[in-house]
């Protein structure tokens, strides 16, 4: 019968001790979630991507071109595609997609040299190497850490 008790108290000692260590685990998890901003400013055709409030990244974005509209706003991704093709405008391929307010999405252009001035039907454009860059950045920290903010 003692033995029965002492090896009860042992249980439940050892199950209230591994319950606090995953309490703790996540509590950490949580606290060492990083955030990952996106800040297009429409007038400049310039990305800062911002990692915990601190500047990381400074690029040049083509934007709407005459004719079609960028959002503006505060998004949140809605989904990533490492490759998408766009099905509204002849599979035109979208490389590093990250999709944030129906069709529209930051992603990769071959049209380099058109970066820094108004250019796409809507979305964000990026450089191809700086598109893997945030992607892979997003990717890291989890979209749902990740906000993009366009402004005018």
């Amino acid at each position: 019968m003692k033995q029965n008790l002492a090896t009860r108290l042992i249980n439940i000692a050892a199950l209230t001790i591994g319950g606090a260590a995953l309490w703790m685990a996540a509590a950490a998890s949580t606290a060492a979630a990083s955030t990952v901003v996106a800040r297009i400013d429409v007038s400049d055709q310039t990305m800062q991507v911002i990692v915990d409030g601190q500047p990381t990244y400074e690029w040049k974005v083509s934007t709407a071109g005459r004719g079609y509209r960028t959002p503006r706003g505060t998004f949140s991704p809605t989904r990533m595609h490492k490759m998408w093709y766009s099905r509204k405008y002849d599979n035109a391929p979208m490389p590093h997609s990250i999709f944030f307010h129906g069709g529209y999405a930051v992603h990769a252009t071959d049209a380099v040299k058109r970066l820094g001035q108004p250019a796409s039907h809507g979305c964000v454009r990026l450089h191809p190497k700086n598109a893997a860059s945030l992607y892979s950045l997003v990717k890291s920290h989890g979209s749902a850490n990740m906000r993009i903010v366009i402004v005018d």
